[in-house]
């Protein structure tokens, strides 16, 4: 079963290539606002690396957010696209979890903080489990205050990732019992997706392409844009 994961809703932009043997291939790029640019060519890399054609493609994975507007709405095209061209069912994975995943192997809670801008953060909280992660809660937009004062009200010892922490460390630094990861777990990854998304279609916990919907957690803005062409401004 191959499947092809689109990640693109932070300022990074990336894809990459599973089947049951594991990862193929995987392209990242970091460039700032070159979403749609960078999209289409790594798709063609990866498929070039693997050896396969889009044809090949069984399963669209895609990151739905929460993140930037208009990185989410260029891989949320993409991949739509696809889906319906190939007939191939989806599987939507926030982007929280894909930024909580690779640090699963900590004792920790894990809290995973995305830079919202505005001053704002996305934000959830996990606890490693055998095999993975579990979210306790759902996914939130808010102050990096609001959540540094709710990790200092729990007092569990925590492991903040994301590049919110990053943007944000003044705020997470000096609070007890917190460490916050370095650069490496500061993005979701295509990587992360396709893994995760490897273990939801080996449970055929599929998404019809008219059943996915990014997530915005910021709903005047989607309401707002949505409906404008993809390379217009954010």
């Amino acid at each position: 079963m191959l499947i092809l994961g689109i990640e693109t809703a932070t300022s990074q932009v990336g894809c990459a290539l599973a089947d049951q043997s594991g990862l193929l291939a995987a392209a990242r790029s970091g460039v700032p606002r070159r979403h749609a640019e960078s999209l289409a060519p790594q798709i063609d890399f990866v498929c070039r690396q693997a050896g396969v054609t889009p044809r090949d493609i069984r399963v669209v994975a895609v990151d739905v957010g929460p993140g930037l507007f208009t990185g989410l709405r260029v891989g949320m095209a993409t991949a739509l696209a696809l889906a319906h061209a190939l007939g191939a069912p989806m599987v939507g994975v926030s982007s929280l979890d894909l930024v909580a995943f690779p640090a699963r192997f900590t004792s920790r809670t894990i809290v995973a903080v995305l830079d919202a801008r505005r001053g704002e953060v996305f934000h959830a909280r996990y606890r490693p489990v055998p095999g993975g992660i579990q979210r306790e809660g759902e996914a939130a937009v808010g102050r990096p205050d609001e959540v540094a004062a709710e990790i200092t009200a729990r007092g569990d010892e925590t492991l903040v990732v994301g590049d919110g922490a990053l943007a944000h460390r003044e705020v997470f630094d000096g609070i007890a019992e917190v460490e916050i990861a370095d650069g490496c777990f500061a993005h979701p990854t295509a990587t992360a997706l396709v893994e995760l998304a490897h273990a939801r279609a080996v449970r055929e916990e599929f998404v019809r392409p008219d059943q996915i919907a990014p997530v915005y957690l910021r709903r005047p803005d989607a309401q707002a844009h949505w409906g404008d062409p993809v390379g217009g401004a954010a």
